[in-house]
Formats: structure tokens, sequence, C-alpha cells
């Protein structure tokens, strides 16, 4: 949708080929019920945006959604439940950052002072790092306190793969850009609205109005290339591919069978790549009972093998119904059945909850394995051919920014 719209900024007309018949991908809205029979409208994960997402922020203003009345803007908060650890001030950057250190709950001076004093180095080496070196590589001198109660988490949600194995230099862009460049950037931004209201169906009532297309349940398997690209005998001057990774390398693989030499090479070697990476799961488990409400609208909770859940969202406090609980699971790998039980069972022992489970959404494939030294595929398949997404050729892990500045790049190409 965001290539759609650089396109017709750009002044061409743009057809969105959807398969789905509800817009968003992996961020759309989701029907469910509670326990009493409510209809209630949830999302197919549960998505955050941070105020560093400058690209995202400005692609809903254009589409005509409002930021400040579809998010609920806070300061960077990764507190437990009993009100330890880390949440920031409203105070510029990167001072925000030096209080919100300085004084984070139940953490003692030597906690505080070695992340100050890793923050230093990193600042000092202008965030970067050998390709090589992970984030448990990266965070060897801060304290064990401070590495399971802020590092580990933040790693596995930023990036949705685990420290010891996740890219060191991702992981500091990602600080770079949010904890230190700029007054909110490191603001957590909360939809108050489902994830479909939040940009794709504004976006695609955008684009009609100005001459687009948005064709729903209309699944595209294979292009065909005669110095021209065909879609179901439609041609077409360039065409984006923005789908997962694996649907993009088997329908390239099977655009070449038929296709010229040189086109069919740049379509395998764009495929080879594109099935070269590694994925990981992401679970939301919805649980509801009447009365239940956190202390702030998001909570870190403590993670282990049986208590799986990094995070838990009110989303009662967030626009929908009283009650209702959002509690991820990143870099998951239990089947439902055992997320759920060990979910309600964490929710019971760390936050006094006796909770029914509403509906487990698991994403198999939600994010590629954000790795050191990961080999991402291009931007450029092929003469007329682009591809966009969160896994294409780019600084940042798979995150909706991600995917709109991949979207964004595609779509104003001449």
């Amino acid at each position: 949708m965001t290539a759609a719209v650089a396109a017709t900024l750009a002044g061409h007309q743009a057809v969105v080929l959807e398969a789905s018949r509800i817009l968003g991908g992996r961020a759309r809205a989701l029907n469910g019920y509670l326990p009493d029979g409510t209809p209630v409208v949830l999302d197919n994960g549960q998505h955050i945006l941070i105020g560093a997402y400058t690209e995202s922020l400005r692609l809903m203003r254009t589409v005509g959604v409002n930021p400040d009345t579809s998010l609920l803007r806070l300061p960077l908060n990764l507190q437990f439940a009993d009100g330890s650890g880390l949440a920031l001030p409203r105070w510029p950057s990167p001072f925000d950052a030096l209080a919100g250190m300085l004084r984070a709950s139940g953490w003692s001076a030597a906690d505080k002072w070695s992340l100050l004093r890793a923050s230093i180095v990193w600042q000092v080496q202008r965030f970067t790092c050998a390709s090589h070196v992970t984030v448990a590589d990266l965070c060897k001198t801060l304290t064990p306190r401070v590495v399971q109660t802020l590092i580990d988490p933040l790693c596995v949600s930023a990036l949705n793969t685990p420290a010891e194995r996740a890219s060191g230099q991702v992981f500091l862009t990602v600080l770079r850009d949010s904890l230190f460049a700029g007054r909110g950037s490191s603001n957590l931004l909360l939809p108050t609205v489902d994830l479909t209201r939040l940009f794709p169906q504004a976006a695609a009532v955008w684009l009609q109005e100005r001459g687009g297309e948005v064709r729903l349940g209309t699944r595209v398997e294979r292009l065909h290339y005669d110095w021209q690209w065909h879609i179901e005998g439609e041609k077409f001057d360039t065409v984006v591919w923005a789908t997962s990774a694996q649907n993009a390398a088997q329908a390239l693989v099977e655009s070449a069978q038929a296709a010229p030499e040189f086109i069919a090479s740049a379509l395998h070697a764009w495929a080879g790549t594109a099935s070269g990476l590694q994925h990981e799961a992401i679970a939301t488990v919805y649980a509801w009972a009447s009365g239940a409400r956190l202390r702030q609208p998001m909570l870190s909770l403590p993670s282990a093998p049986d208590a799986p859940a990094q995070f838990v969202f009110d989303r009662g406090q967030l626009g929908g119904p009283a009650g209702l609980l959002a509690f991820v699971v990143s870099a998951s790998t239990a089947d439902r059945e055992t997320l759920q039980s060990q979910v309600l069972a964490q929710a019971q022992s760390q936050l006094g909850l006796a909770l029914q489970t509403v509906q487990t959404v698991v994403e198999k494939r939600a994010t590629f394995a954000c790795t050191p030294g990961l080999l991402r595929p291009p931007m450029v398949v092929a003469p007329g051919l682009l591809a966009c997404g969160d896994y294409v050729e780019g600084p940042y892990p798979a995150t909706l920014e991600g995917a709109v500045r991949s979207g964004w790049a595609a779509g104003s190409l001449p």
C-alpha cells in the first residue's frame, strides 16, 4: 500500500492486487468474540510503533489518518508489574535516556553504571560494530539484571530474535534511531484503532479517489515477461512484488520457467537469496476477564520457558473492550495449546489475574531471523520488477517502519 501511494504521488496510476479480502497483510484487523459472546475486533498480532517511525507517521498523514487520535503516545516504559525497570521521562533526547537509566527502579548502582558506560561506548563508536557481532556479544559488559530486564525484552521485541543470535549492528541502529535520535523518538505509539483502520483502509480510499484501483481477493501466483510484465494477460509498466519472502520466491521461480534467459537468471538469483532467510514466529494470546485492568497500557513481563510472554497490552485502555488483554510472545516456538495454557498461568502468577482465552494468533513466519551478517534480497529484482517488504535489503529489522520505507523506495522509482 505504501508503494502504491508513493507511485501515485510520482504521477503513476497504481493497481493493488491483494490476495486477501481484508487489507493489511500481517498487520490487519481480525474479528473475534469474547467468552460471553460479545463481538470484538482484534488484530492478527499486537503491533506498536515508536516515535522514530517518521516515515510511517508521514504516510499516515498523507492518506488522511491523524496519528494524534489513532495512536496513544507515551514515553518509553519497559516497567514490570511491580514497577521495576526502565521508564523514560518526557525530556529531550538524550537526557530522557540518561535520566531513565539513573532512575531505573530495582537496579543497583552497578546495574546503572554498566548501562551508562556501554551507552557511551556505543555512541563513541557511532553505533557501529563488526558484522559478526551478536547482541549478546555487544552486551557482555552489562550486568545480568540489565540484560534480563532491558536488553533481552528490547532485543526480542525489536528484532524478534533472541540476543544470542541477533545482529548487534541492527540492534545498535535501532538504539541510535530511537533512544538517541531526538525528542520523542523513543516514545511508544500504541494503536487505539484496529490495524486495518490505522493505515491500509484509508490508503485504499485515498488511492481510489486519485484514479487507482484496489482489487481484493486477487491472488497472483506468477508473472509473464515479453519485454513488458503481464499479470493474467494485463500489461504493466512496472510491477512491485510485496508479498512475504517465501511467497515471492515461489512465484518468481515459477515465473522464470517461461522467461527469457536474462530475466530467468535474475529471478532465480533473487529467489535464492529470499529463500535463504530463516524466520521467527510471533504469537499473540488474547485473554479476558471482567474487571481486568493493568497499571498502564503496556507492561513488560518476566519471561521464561514456561512463562513465554514478554509483554502484555491492556486493550481496554487502547479503545477496546474493558478486561481484554493481549500477551505477546516474540520468537515463539511452542504450539498453540501449550502457549495458551502457559500464558494463562503466567497471567495468574505474575499479574494475579484469572483469565479466559479469547483467541490466539500465531504467525509462524512473522519475521526474518535478524542474525549477524544477514544477506537480504535487493529491491531491484529484474528490469521493471521491484520487491518491497520488511525483509528487503535495508538497515532495519522486520518492523512496520522497515516495510514502509521499503515500499516508499520502490514506489518512488521513475
